[in-house]
Protein backbone atom coordinates (compact mmCIF):
# COMPACT_ATOMS: atom_id res chain seq x y z
CA UNK A 1 0.00 0.00 0.00
CA UNK A 2 1.25 3.45 -1.20
CA UNK A 3 1.11 6.26 1.94
CA UNK A 4 -0.31 9.53 0.68
CA UNK A 5 2.65 11.86 0.51
CA UNK A 6 1.58 14.17 3.47
CA UNK A 7 2.06 10.58 5.89
CA UNK A 8 5.23 10.17 4.04
CA UNK A 9 6.78 13.30 4.82
CA UNK A 10 5.45 13.00 8.42
CA UNK A 11 7.02 9.60 8.70
CA UNK A 12 10.35 10.55 7.31
CA UNK A 13 10.17 13.54 9.72
CA UNK A 14 9.89 11.53 12.32
CA UNK A 15 12.99 9.21 11.44
CA UNK A 16 15.13 12.11 11.18
CA UNK A 17 14.27 13.36 15.10
CA UNK A 18 14.85 10.37 16.10
CA UNK A 19 17.80 9.87 14.60
CA UNK A 20 19.27 13.52 15.61
CA UNK A 21 17.95 12.34 19.40
CA UNK A 22 20.57 9.27 19.40
CA UNK A 23 23.49 11.07 19.40
CA UNK A 24 24.84 14.37 20.87
CA UNK A 25 25.06 17.64 18.68
CA UNK A 26 28.92 16.93 19.43
CA UNK A 27 30.86 13.85 20.20
CA UNK A 28 33.08 14.54 23.37
CA UNK A 29 36.07 12.23 23.20
CA UNK A 30 38.48 12.75 26.14
CA UNK A 31 42.07 11.45 26.24
CA UNK A 32 45.21 11.60 28.24
CA UNK A 33 47.96 11.66 25.38
CA UNK A 34 50.88 10.16 27.05
CA UNK A 35 50.83 6.53 25.85
CA UNK A 36 52.34 6.50 22.29
CA UNK A 37 51.96 5.66 19.61
CA UNK A 38 48.16 4.61 21.01
CA UNK A 39 47.78 8.52 21.86
CA UNK A 40 50.47 11.08 22.67
CA UNK A 41 50.53 14.72 21.41
CA UNK A 42 52.74 16.63 19.36
CA UNK A 43 54.59 20.09 19.70
CA UNK A 44 51.57 22.05 18.94
CA UNK A 45 49.59 20.53 21.38
CA UNK A 46 47.88 17.95 18.70
CA UNK A 47 47.00 14.33 20.18
CA UNK A 48 48.06 12.21 17.60
CA UNK A 49 48.04 8.25 17.28
CA UNK A 50 46.26 5.01 17.05
CA UNK A 51 43.42 6.09 19.21
CA UNK A 52 42.55 9.39 18.13
CA UNK A 53 42.65 8.63 14.62
CA UNK A 54 40.19 5.70 14.70
CA UNK A 55 37.87 7.81 16.99
CA UNK A 56 37.67 10.48 14.13
CA UNK A 57 37.60 7.97 11.53
CA UNK A 58 34.45 6.58 13.12
CA UNK A 59 32.62 9.35 13.76
CA UNK A 60 33.13 11.42 10.46
CA UNK A 61 31.55 8.03 8.61
CA UNK A 62 28.87 8.52 11.11
CA UNK A 63 28.37 12.18 10.64
CA UNK A 64 29.10 13.15 13.95
CA UNK A 65 31.19 16.29 15.02
CA UNK A 66 34.12 15.83 17.24
CA UNK A 67 35.50 17.69 19.84
CA UNK A 68 38.30 16.17 21.66
CA UNK A 69 38.98 17.28 25.55
CA UNK A 70 42.47 16.63 27.34
CA UNK A 71 42.38 16.63 31.23
CA UNK A 72 44.89 16.81 33.88
CA UNK A 73 45.06 13.05 34.28
CA UNK A 74 43.62 9.65 32.69
CA UNK A 75 40.97 9.58 36.14
CA UNK A 76 39.28 12.85 35.16
CA UNK A 77 38.75 11.52 31.99
CA UNK A 78 37.08 8.68 33.57
CA UNK A 79 35.09 10.81 35.92
CA UNK A 80 33.73 13.23 33.49
CA UNK A 81 32.93 9.98 31.05
CA UNK A 82 30.93 8.79 34.29
CA UNK A 83 29.32 11.69 35.30
CA UNK A 84 28.14 12.77 31.59
CA UNK A 85 30.47 15.91 30.97
CA UNK A 86 32.14 13.75 27.94
CA UNK A 87 30.75 11.15 25.96
CA UNK A 88 33.48 8.83 24.89
CA UNK A 89 36.58 6.98 26.39
CA UNK A 90 38.85 4.60 24.93
CA UNK A 91 39.72 2.20 27.77
CA UNK A 92 39.89 -1.31 28.86
CA UNK A 93 36.43 -2.80 30.30
CA UNK A 94 36.42 -3.55 34.32
CA UNK A 95 33.66 -4.20 36.73
CA UNK A 96 33.97 -0.66 38.09
CA UNK A 97 34.07 1.00 34.32
CA UNK A 98 30.74 -1.02 33.05
CA UNK A 99 28.47 0.80 36.09
CA UNK A 100 29.22 4.27 34.29
CA UNK A 101 30.25 3.13 30.63
CA UNK A 102 28.91 1.45 27.87
CA UNK A 103 31.31 -0.28 26.07
CA UNK A 104 32.03 -1.86 21.96
CA UNK A 105 31.39 -5.24 21.23
CA UNK A 106 34.07 -5.04 19.31
CA UNK A 107 37.90 -4.43 21.00
CA UNK A 108 39.82 -1.54 19.20
CA UNK A 109 43.19 -2.86 19.78
CA UNK A 110 44.91 -5.94 21.98
CA UNK A 111 47.73 -5.15 24.54
CA UNK A 112 50.07 -6.91 26.65
CA UNK A 113 50.51 -5.28 30.40
CA UNK A 114 54.05 -6.18 31.74
CA UNK A 115 56.70 -5.39 34.26
CA UNK A 116 59.44 -2.41 33.95
CA UNK A 117 61.97 -2.84 36.42
CA UNK A 118 65.31 -1.17 36.96
CA UNK A 119 68.15 -3.51 36.19
CA UNK A 120 70.09 -2.27 39.31
CA UNK A 121 67.25 -3.70 41.78
CA UNK A 122 66.39 -7.02 40.01
CA UNK A 123 63.01 -8.57 40.80
CA UNK A 124 62.46 -12.11 41.43
CA UNK A 125 58.81 -12.54 39.73
CA UNK A 126 57.21 -15.28 37.75
CA UNK A 127 53.90 -14.53 38.47
CA UNK A 128 51.69 -11.49 39.79
CA UNK A 129 51.28 -12.78 43.23
CA UNK A 130 55.31 -12.33 43.60
CA UNK A 131 54.65 -8.57 42.99
CA UNK A 132 53.42 -8.00 46.81
CA UNK A 133 57.10 -7.58 48.05
CA UNK A 134 58.03 -4.72 45.34
CA UNK A 135 56.70 -1.17 45.17
CA UNK A 136 54.97 -0.39 42.35
CA UNK A 137 54.10 2.52 40.30
CA UNK A 138 50.50 3.32 38.32
CA UNK A 139 49.00 6.47 37.07
CA UNK A 140 45.64 7.58 38.40
CA UNK A 141 42.79 6.01 36.79
CA UNK A 142 44.44 2.81 35.74
CA UNK A 143 43.64 -0.78 35.58
CA UNK A 144 44.64 -3.77 34.11
CA UNK A 145 41.92 -6.24 34.70
CA UNK A 146 39.91 -7.80 37.49
CA UNK A 147 43.07 -9.86 38.78
CA UNK A 148 45.24 -6.77 38.97
CA UNK A 149 43.33 -4.02 40.38
CA UNK A 150 42.16 -6.67 43.05
CA UNK A 151 46.00 -7.85 43.73
CA UNK A 152 46.54 -3.93 44.20
CA UNK A 153 43.25 -3.06 46.52
CA UNK A 154 44.30 -6.19 48.86
CA UNK A 155 48.06 -5.17 49.15
CA UNK A 156 48.40 -1.37 48.91
CA UNK A 157 51.76 -1.53 47.64
CA UNK A 158 51.15 0.86 44.84
CA UNK A 159 51.97 4.87 44.47
CA UNK A 160 49.65 6.55 41.99
CA UNK A 161 50.74 9.54 40.03
CA UNK A 162 49.63 11.68 37.07
CA UNK A 163 52.30 11.23 34.30
CA UNK A 164 54.45 8.30 33.19
CA UNK A 165 57.31 10.80 33.03
CA UNK A 166 57.43 11.06 37.29
CA UNK A 167 56.20 6.90 37.27
CA UNK A 168 59.46 6.11 35.04
CA UNK A 169 61.78 8.73 36.74
CA UNK A 170 60.50 7.32 40.31
CA UNK A 171 61.70 4.16 38.88
CA UNK A 172 65.05 5.34 37.40
CA UNK A 173 66.02 6.88 40.79
CA UNK A 174 65.02 3.65 42.79
CA UNK A 175 62.26 5.05 44.43
CA UNK A 176 59.67 1.92 43.51
CA UNK A 177 60.55 -0.80 42.17
CA UNK A 178 58.45 -1.78 39.37
CA UNK A 179 55.43 -0.09 37.24
CA UNK A 180 52.77 -1.91 35.49
CA UNK A 181 52.48 -0.54 32.36
CA UNK A 182 51.14 -1.95 28.47
CA UNK A 183 54.63 -3.44 26.85
CA UNK A 184 54.17 -1.57 23.45
CA UNK A 185 53.60 1.93 24.71
CA UNK A 186 56.10 1.96 27.45
CA UNK A 187 59.28 0.25 25.46
CA UNK A 188 58.50 3.35 23.06
CA UNK A 189 58.10 5.99 26.03
CA UNK A 190 61.38 4.41 27.13
CA UNK A 191 63.46 5.34 23.75
CA UNK A 192 63.42 8.50 24.37
CA UNK A 193 63.53 8.96 28.34
CA UNK A 194 66.69 10.32 29.70
CA UNK A 195 68.16 7.35 32.41
CA UNK A 196 65.98 5.17 30.68
CA UNK A 197 69.07 2.59 29.98
CA UNK A 198 68.53 1.80 33.51
CA UNK A 199 64.75 0.27 33.11
CA UNK A 200 64.34 -3.09 31.72
CA UNK A 201 61.31 -5.20 30.82
CA UNK A 202 60.37 -9.05 32.38
CA UNK A 203 59.25 -11.17 29.96
CA UNK A 204 56.25 -12.18 32.35
CA UNK A 205 52.70 -10.73 30.59
CA UNK A 206 50.53 -9.77 33.84
CA UNK A 207 47.57 -9.34 31.59
CA UNK A 208 46.07 -9.48 28.09
CA UNK A 209 43.70 -6.75 27.80
CA UNK A 210 41.92 -4.89 25.15
CA UNK A 211 40.57 -1.53 24.16
CA UNK A 212 37.27 -0.54 23.69
CA UNK A 213 35.08 2.82 22.88
CA UNK A 214 33.30 3.08 26.07
CA UNK A 215 30.69 5.92 26.01
CA UNK A 216 29.10 7.25 28.91
CA UNK A 217 25.81 5.69 30.55
CA UNK A 218 24.45 9.64 30.59
CA UNK A 219 25.32 10.32 27.05
CA UNK A 220 22.47 9.82 23.95
CA UNK A 221 25.64 8.33 22.52
CA UNK A 222 24.27 5.27 23.85
CA UNK A 223 22.07 4.61 21.12
CA UNK A 224 24.40 4.41 18.60
CA UNK A 225 26.40 1.18 19.84
CA UNK A 226 25.67 -0.70 16.90
CA UNK A 227 27.13 2.03 14.30
CA UNK A 228 29.71 2.36 16.27
CA UNK A 229 30.42 -1.51 16.58
CA UNK A 230 30.00 -1.85 12.85
CA UNK A 231 32.77 0.99 12.41
CA UNK A 232 34.97 -0.89 14.23
CA UNK A 233 34.38 -4.13 12.71
CA UNK A 234 35.48 -2.50 9.50
CA UNK A 235 38.48 -1.29 11.01
CA UNK A 236 39.29 -4.61 12.42
CA UNK A 237 38.75 -6.52 9.09
CA UNK A 238 41.17 -4.10 7.24
CA UNK A 239 44.83 -3.51 8.00
CA UNK A 240 43.93 0.25 9.03
CA UNK A 241 44.66 -0.37 13.01
CA UNK A 242 48.10 -1.88 12.49
CA UNK A 243 49.18 0.79 9.83
CA UNK A 244 48.29 3.16 11.62
CA UNK A 245 50.22 2.16 14.74
CA UNK A 246 53.12 2.28 12.47
CA UNK A 247 52.88 5.85 11.31
CA UNK A 248 52.16 6.86 14.77
CA UNK A 249 55.24 5.00 16.15
CA UNK A 250 57.34 6.60 13.20
CA UNK A 251 56.18 10.08 13.70
CA UNK A 252 56.75 9.89 17.47
CA UNK A 253 60.25 9.04 16.68
CA UNK A 254 60.60 11.96 14.24
CA UNK A 255 59.44 14.38 16.40
CA UNK A 256 61.31 13.09 19.43
CA UNK A 257 64.57 12.90 17.32
CA UNK A 258 63.78 16.44 15.79
CA UNK A 259 63.52 17.66 19.75
CA UNK A 260 67.09 16.48 20.81
CA UNK A 261 68.94 18.09 17.88
CA UNK A 262 67.06 21.11 18.68
CA UNK A 263 69.85 23.79 20.50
Amino acid sequence: MTLPLHLALLLAGLCLSAASLAAPATVRYCDYPVYPPISWSDASGEVRGLAPRAVREVFSRLGLPLEVVVLGNWKRCLTDAAEGRVDLVIAYRSAERERSLVFSQVALLREEVAVFYNRRKPLAVTRLEDLARYRGGLLFGESYGQAFDRFVAVHGNVEWVASNRQNFGKLIRGRIDFIAHERRTGKLFLEYLPGADEIEVLPLTLAVDHLYFAVSKRSPLTARMADIDRELQRLASSEHVERWLRESELAYRMLQSQSDRQP
